[in-house]
């Protein structure tokens, strides 16, 4: 399998650009004359999806409050919007999967389906085992597979229907998540493969509108990455308006809230029919999140941006830092690249780190120490990720998912169609 292939989790990224197009019926990509070397390297998506796993690992490990009850630095910087930007990288990798700037049609995008159906399914299929350990943690993985596979219909599609999508999820997926949450039945913690065959019910209610990292709206997310995996990445300008669109898209969905939250009543409006809920809790709820789930109460609750809280304000917000924060590495990754590679190297395989830093995460590893933690975990995973890259290349999770999808790609694109 050659660097031009990229999982969506653990992978590495290289630059979309014109690729040549397999003729139906084909098994194998012909070289174009000019062509044979390897596409150029886009180290900062690699770094900020390094930092993704910094962050995520800081929302598990450190203190999410002070001594005086007030948002630790940490947990302003990475709660929700580390997992956010996780889930839009994902799309950016899926893009590039599926063709980059000119989509993938006929039988190569036949193959990329098939092969994203694969690759979801060992996804969903890892975080369900992974759920069996008792740790304190919700595991997204299970929610990522299931994400997978609602894109499959989606990668045929250029920028702008995919950023339509992109926002019409943002925008509706909440709304729909709310209206029916309350006729479904109550998620577990994390779902097992015991959730599934003995509750196929609550199995699928939770991937998909009551569980932590809800698939519905969080889609949005996954067509937001799509939608920049189709636009030239290595244009300069492109990573400035990914930076200064992304922050500004997060301010105006931050202010949205406090202007819907406060002058327009929203605040008192959740009150008055949350009776359920102390003034308290619900402040706490605006700061935090919600403890489970989002409350039906009263449509004003779906104007609130805090983490985890899956509404459209909290979904733009973070796909607006999730946006800032890829245009800020891919512009970095200009000037600083040899600073960023231990991080790009832990970004290239964060599947089997983020799965390595649950397992560890399970054995209470100084879990009194925190900070001393946090610091290891991330030292050894930027070292390791380094080593084993500079070694072996693609990291040992990613290689039995790459493997998988890439005898599924090949079987797909080594197939004739039958006579009629």
């Amino acid at each position: 399998m050659d660097a031009t292939d990229h999982s969506g989790i653990g992978e590495e990224f290289s630059g979309p650009g014109p690729r040549p197009v397999l003729p139906e019926g084909s098994g194998s990509a012909p070289r174009a004359p000019g062509r044979n070397q390897p596409k150029r390297r886009l180290m900062g998506l690699d770094a900020v999806r390094g930092f993704a796993l910094v962050g995520m690992m800081g929302v598990h490990l450190l203190p999410a409050w002070t001594d005086n009850f007030e948002p630790t630095a940490s947990w302003l910087l990475f709660a929700g919007k580390s997992a956010a930007l996780f889930a839009v990288l994902a799309g950016v990798a899926l893009a590039f999967n599926s063709g980059g700037r000119r989509p993938m049609r006929g039988r190569t995008l036949t193959a990329a389906r098939a092969s994203l159906a694969v690759r979801g399914l060992l996804i969903l299929g890892l975080g369900l085992a992974i759920a069996y350990v008792d740790m304190p943690a919700y595991i997204i993985l299970a929610y990522y597979g299931a994400m997978f596979i609602l894109a499959i219909p989606l990668l045929g599609l250029s920028v702008r229907p995919v950023a339509f999508a992109a926002l019409a999820l943002a925008l509706a997926g909440p709304v729909i998540m709310q209206a029916v949450r309350d006729g479904l039945p109550e998620p577990g913690y994390d779902p097992t493969f015991a959730t599934a065959l003995a509750d196929p019910g609550v199995f699928f209610s939770q991937l998909l509108f009551t569980g932590v990292y809800p698939a519905l709206p969080w889609m949005a997310y996954i067509c937001a990455g799509l939608a920049v995996g189709r636009l030239n990445l290595t244009d300069a300008g492109i990573q400035l308006r990914l930076l200064t669109g992304g922050a500004a898209l997060a301010v105006g969905a931050w202010l949205a809230s406090v202007l819907a939250l406060g002058p327009l009543g929203g605040l008192k409006a959740i009150q008055d029919a949350t009776p359920a809920l102390s003034a308290d809790a619900v402040n706490d709820a605006l700061i935090w999140g919600p403890d489970s789930s989002l409350p039906t109460t009263s449509w004003w609750w779906l104007t609130i941006a805090a983490p985890h809280s899956s509404t459209p304000l909290d979904i733009l917000l973070t796909i607006g830092t999730s946006l800032a924060a890829i245009g800020a590495a891919l512009l970095a990754a200009n000037v600083i690249r040899g600073v960023l590679t231990p991080l790009a190297a832990a970004g290239s395989m964060t599947l089997t780190l983020y799965s390595a830093h649950l397992l560890v995460l399970a054995t209470g590893f100084l879990a009194d120490l925190p900070y001393v933690s946090w610091g290891i975990q991330v030292a050894v995973a930027v070292v390791f990720a380094f080593l084993w890259k500079r070694s072996l290349g693609r990291g040992p999770l990613e290689r039995v998912i790459a493997a998988a999808t890439q005898r599924t790609r090949d079987h797909v694109l080594a197939s004739r169609p039958q006579p009629a």
